[in-house]
């Protein structure tokens, strides 16, 4: 396993493997991996000769008032984790290496951006796929893998892909869960002892929500209401939105049919967090 800092050592790494006829995965993340990135990197290296994850924390996805600065960065522990996991290559730039100066190309998107965590954060998606796209640009893989856990993303990359005519296979990975519940994301490392308990509601709230699927329920309304009640129940979390959404087009349903979305994003103190399941 072997880190590189710029996209030439990348696409030299890439020709070399191509010219071998082997076959290559992409892993993007924002670094401090755990056990959901390396599911990602798992998945990748089984269906793949071998595997690129990128670490790098994108600038342009956060906004002025977001935790850029505060985002956790440990690339020590990013080469074991990558390792462990069975990956290749890390490519780990710097900022002026993925956007020199005077960058003014973006990857912009509608309809999948406009509901969920685009509507209150407005320049996120554009930050995304455009990172996203450049790296499908620089490693040029055969797949590249995301979670489901950032299920907006993922739909959202899925269009983009399809709507420029990207070569490459969007393959999606269900979400990681700790043993409680909480899924895993590198911002459970904000939480306090008592945030971190209080946390556990995302994921209860959406569990009745999916049991009043189960039991047939199939009003969109009564859905949301079920999950709000539970999460009202805890005072440190402040809702930010709770949707059921078509999966495809990310817009809002009245009734549950097809592939559904449903997702929410709640604020346990400071720290935002985001969970989802979907239905189909």
């Amino acid at each position: 396993m072997q880190l590189v800092k710029t996209i030439q050592e990348v696409r030299a790494q890439v020709a070399a493997w191509r010219r071998e006829g082997l076959t290559v995965g992409l892993v993007p993340t924002m670094g401090y991996l755990h056990e959901g990135h390396q599911s990602l990197i798992r998945r990748s290296a089984a269906e793949n000769d071998r595997t690129v994850v990128s670490v790098f924390v994108n600038p342009i996805q956060f906004g002025p008032n977001e935790d850029l600065e505060a985002y956790p960065r440990d690339i020590e522990r990013d080469k074991q984790a990558v390792s462990e996991a069975g990956g290749d290559l890390i490519f780990n730039p710097d900022p002026s290496e993925m956007y020199p100066q005077h960058f003014t190309s973006f990857i912009d998107t509608t309809e999948t951006t406009e509901l969920l965590c685009g509507a209150v954060r407005p320049v996120h998606f554009r930050g995304v796929c455009t990172v996203v796209g450049k790296l499908f640009n620089i490693v040029l893989p055969d797949r590249a893998y995301f979670g489901q856990k950032d299920a907006q993303q993922l739909a959202t990359i899925r269009r983009f892909v399809r709507d420029l005519d990207f070569p490459v296979q969007i393959v999606a990975c269900p979400i990681v869960r700790e043993a409680d519940g909480l899924a895993k994301s590198s911002r459970n490392t904000y939480l306090s002892a008592t945030e971190r308990q209080a946390a556990l509601v995302l994921s209860r709230s959406l569990r009745l929500g999916r049991e009043a699927i189960e039991q047939g329920e199939r009003s969109a309304a009564r859905v949301i209401d079920i999950i709000r009640t539970e999460l009202q129940r805890e005072p440190l979390a402040r809702i930010d939105y709770v949707e059921v959404v078509d999966f495809v087009n990310i817009q809002r349903v009245e009734r549950i049919e097809g592939e559904t979305l449903v997702a929410i994003a709640v604020y346990i103190g400071k720290t935002r967090l985001i969970d989802n399941f979907v239905w189909n």
